[in-house]
């Protein structure tokens, strides 16, 4: 393992993984060149309201990667063929429910951001369609953890490419063509998701090796069940965590007018960008440290690790410098509101720091994940949650909307820094897992 073959995985990984908040960015972008403000801070709530949702099942994509990545250092087609069928059954009952109680999840969200009346009704009208998508938008959470542990880069990234690019040519048609507005942006978005499924189906369909003697009762073994879900649990916990820090973050801002509502959506749209980027090298790390851990690997353990630090690093300095020298052009894709524009500018500095503070939690969430070590990642995320509003209560009442960004970067600090208390112990714990299994492949001579 070197540089350039963690790159030929991160590279690709990165560029799947950002095309995953075009969605939101695209339907932002979109409204933004329309006249009035509450068009964009309504796609915002409603971007919000999604990415809580999704959000809380994450952990369908990530630990499906995570097992399948094991399944695939092991070489076990059974294993393989278990890390799909199990989330994919909890995704899509998920789904459905979503579908089943869309009004009380609309109510009580509306409720707890508070948005302004005129943003609360294009909100409404962002949900009402695109929660339609809902069981498709979580099953393509496990198609593309699957391909991603199977180490099938290329064609998850087809697939997530082929999404954004029907939902970027919707939106143009439907908003600026047919003049729908937010319900244009979330009708593209719902097809999207839609198209992407089938095609993701197709796709595992090819994909899938069934062994002999396989039977659907051992997909649902007490014991792997129990493993998958005590994993997905933290996961779960981690992803409540991320969620309250933005429903929080968005909350107050609505407080600070629409204007600074909107200017907020833009700056975490950009933010998502650079998050996202992020997790494809997460993502990396993860995929070999799944596969190191399946084929009892040391050596590709330890370097996996080297690698994920050296590339966060440098990767910070690419996503900060790039911010910092076109942050006008970056705006401007987003929004052409004069009011707006100079507000985003105005915090945008606090963007440029986030790199620095967040890549550490972001990137070694992945190295955790892929050895299936969940309990670090949760109460690391606790922490930074109780982080964040602390510093948000003594920050905000002085400080304003720039209290508020200060309290999300020490958020992002601190996710990173109570994470890496955790590595020597998981090295610990690698290596013991590995000596272990050495000794019992070595022949007694007794």
């Amino acid at each position: 393992m070197n540089n350039r073959m963690y790159l030929s995985l991160a590279i690709p990984l990165t560029i799947s993984t950002m095309s995953t908040p075009l969605l939101g960015a695209v339907d932002t972008a979109v409204v933004g060149k329309l006249s009035d403000p509450a068009y964009i801070g309504g796609v915002a709530v409603g971007t919000i309201i999604f990415n809580t949702m999704y959000w809380l099942f994450g952990f369908l994509r990530v630990s499906t990667s995570a097992f399948a990545a094991q399944a695939e250092g092991a070489r076990d087609d059974k294993q393989s063929l278990m890390a799909l069928i199990r989330p994919f059954f909890i995704a899509a009952i998920i789904g459905l429910l979503f579908i089943v109680i869309q009004k009380p999840i609309l109510n009580v969200s509306l409720g707890a951001i508070g948005p302004e009346s005129n943003v609360s009704s294009f909100a409404a009208d962002y949900f009402s369609i695109r929660i339609w998508g809902a069981p498709f938008a979580l099953l393509n959470y496990v198609i593309l953890g699957w391909l991603i542990g199977k180490s099938r880069i290329k064609t998850s990234l087809f697939i997530q490419v082929f999404m954004n690019v029907i939902n970027i040519i919707l939106c143009l048609v439907f908003v600026n063509g047919f003049s729908w507005s937010v319900s244009g942006v979330a009708a593209a978005s719902l097809i999207s998701e839609i198209a992407a499924f089938f095609l993701g189906l197709w796709v595992i369909r090819k994909a899938v090796i069934i062994p002999d003697a396989f039977s659907f009762r051992e997909a649902f073994d007490h014991a792997s069940l129990k493993k998958m879900m005590v994993v997905n649990r933290d996961l779960f916990i981690r992803t409540i965590c991320l969620i309250t820090v933005f429903n929080l973050f968005t909350a107050k801002g609505a407080t600070f007018g629409t204007e600074t509502l909107a200017a907020n959506a833009v700056l975490i749209q950009i933010h998502y960008l650079m998050a996202y980027c992020f997790d494809g090298f997460a993502n990396a790390s993860s995929l070999l440290i799944g596969r190191a851990i399946g084929s009892r690997d040391i050596h590709l353990y330890k370097k996996t690790l080297s690698l994920s630090a050296r590339w966060g690093l440098y990767a910070s300095f690419i996503l900060a410098g790039s911010y910092y020298l076109f942050s006008d052009k970056v705006i401007l894709l987003f929004t052409n509101i004069p009011g707006v524009i100079d507000l985003a500018h105005e915090y945008g500095l606090w963007i440029v720091l986030f790199p620095f503070t967040a890549f550490i939690g972001l990137i070694f969430y992945g190295v955790f994940t892929g050895a299936t070590e969940a309990v670090p990642v949760r109460n690391s995320m606790l922490l930074a949650l109780l982080a964040f509003l602390c510093v948000q209560f003594m920050a905000v009442p002085h400080h304003g909307n720039h209290g508020l960004w200060l309290a999300f970067l020490a958020f992002s600090l601190g996710r990173s820094l109570f994470l890496a208390l955790y590595i020597p112990r998981l090295n610990r714990k690698v290596t013991e897992l590995m000596d272990e299994d050495s000794l019992l492949k070595t022949p007694s001579f007794n």
